[in-house]
């Protein structure tokens, strides 16, 4: 009985005394974790916290201390040297030991295991400092005109991370990198920009496939003052000219932040990037996504994530559950579609994994999740920065996102000699300033879209 609420043992024994002080202690521990424990968003950024997940180790050492304790104590009150009643002798002697110790184990296991696995995501991920947080058209104001070197400084961060900022700017990285491919291309591009004061949000996807966007001054080794290439091969560049693309962070993600933010006319404050293999991962340990597919996806020749196969894919309209290897295929097939055709899916897929992800779904996949991301997830996000973000969530209105896609013909420029597209950079930046000085709805009439959930409704995709 101890070994489940420590004092009840003991007042079963006839230590009656001794069993509800005991029970008092329980009666506060308890108070104190419920009090603790109504305030969500407080426990989700404690978690995010490294000496909080070592105190809570700490306690939940005590804690199984204490309870073993109980237990040992509450068989010693039941014992006829102390109380002359054998009968509660038999009585506490006739539970199994291998019962008694899975009863005092098992919870304390699961909180180290978590808490382990918790500590060691934040740990491993995330960024350790806080360094300079945008790269965009200012980038070249970090490199030393005369030396051509750059200088980065670490300085302790704001009160809080929006402070002077009107729009967070987060930027999306789906990576191909994987066994048998060489670098990472950014195949997948989203800008999401947050509102910390209204809680609005936009989604700006950019293709894979255009050409020529222009780069800060400073930046890149090309007299077009510009990436020639197609921009999904912006990241891979990073590495082959790392003089080329200075500022806070490695090469690569200079250069796709500091791309993406010269294209849209906005700062990127922070990157997140997930290869093929994580996405896989996240929505297996998920159980899958269900998916209202509005048209059949065909591809005979799809592309496995090995980087060398190559299978058959066939997924019919209708409801689809699909795993993690065929949600991949899903969002990835271009085969009788196009790059456009298949940005639509993406951003559909991303919004059913959120919308199907229950907290206890979530909770028991976690650690898998976070093995997941561990080994696939790179941001430059600092650790310490995580609160402020967490703080934002009852703000975020997540029901009238504005998804805005930069795709052709609306916004192409022209077409090179050897078939390259070039966006219409004046065009996209005027459109994404609209959208970020109006509320959701004014957006959405200017430039005739649809908020993320109606444009993926089979009706409408």
């Amino acid at each position: 009985m101890s070994a489940v609420v420590p004092g009840a043992g003991q007042a079963y024994a006839g230590r009656v005394r001794r069993g509800l002080t005991l029970l008092g202690v329980d009666a506060v521990l308890v108070t104190l974790a419920v009090i603790f424990t109504l305030d969500r968003l407080g426990v989700v950024k404690a978690a995010f916290k490294p000496r909080f997940l070592a105190a809570l180790m700490l306690g939940n050492i005590v804690l199984l201390g204490y309870r073993i304790w109980a237990a040992d104590d509450a068989y010693r009150c039941a014992d006829p040297g102390a109380t002359g009643d054998r009968r509660g002798t038999r009585r506490v002697g006739a539970v199994p030991a291998g019962l008694l110790v899975l009863l005092l184990l098992i919870p304390h296991a699961a909180i180290a295991y978590y808490d382990l696995v918790q500590y060691r995501l934040i740990t491993t991920v995330f960024a350790d400092e806080e360094t300079t947080t945008s790269t965009s058209t200012t980038a070249a104001a970090a490199v030393d005109a005369g030396l051509g070197t750059t200088t980065t400084t670490t300085e302790p961060p704001a009160p809080a991370l929006w402070d002077g900022l009107d729009r967070l700017n987060i930027l999306l990285l789906g990576g191909d990198a994987g066994p048998g491919r060489t670098g990472i291309r950014t195949d997948t591009m989203i800008v999401v920009s947050i509102d910390p004061t209204s809680g609005n949000v936009a989604m700006f996807g950019i293709p894979r496939n255009w050409a020529q966007v222009p780069l800060p001054d400073g930046m890149g080794v090309w007299d077009c003052h510009c990436f020639p290439r197609l921009l999904n091969d912006l990241y891979i560049a990073g590495s082959e000219y790392p003089d080329a693309f200075p500022g806070p962070g490695t090469p690569e993600e200079n250069a796709i932040k500091a791309g993406i933010g010269e294209l849209l006319g906005i700062p990127i404050h922070y990157y997140a990037l997930v290869t093929l293999d994580g996405f896989i991962g996240i929505v297996d340990a998920l159980g899958g996504v269900d998916i209202d597919v509005p048209f059949r996806i065909v591809d005979e020749t799809y592309p496995n994530e090995d980087g060398v196969s190559t299978e058959y894919i066939d997924i019919l309209p209708g409801p689809q559950h699909l795993d993690g290897h065929l949600a991949l295929a899903y969002v990835r097939a271009r085969r009788h579609a196009d790059d456009y055709a298949r940005m639509g899916r993406q951003r559909c897929v991303l919004d059913a994994v959120l919308a199907q992800s229950d907290p206890a779904e979530m909770l028991l996949a976690y650690p898998r999740i976070a093995g997941v991301l561990e080994d696939t997830l790179q941001t430059d996000i600092p650790l310490r920065r995580i609160p402020d973000l967490i703080d934002l969530l009852p703000v975020v209105d997540l029901d009238s996102i504005v998804s805005v896609r930069f795709i052709p013909p609306t916004y192409l420029a022209e077409v090179t000699a050897d078939g390259r597209q070039v966006p219409n950079v004046d065009l996209i930046r005027e459109h994404v300033q609209l959208v970020l000085d109006s509320t959701p709805e004014e957006a959405i009439a200017a430039l005739g879209i649809e908020p993320l959930g109606d444009a993926c409704t089979p009706d409408e995709q």
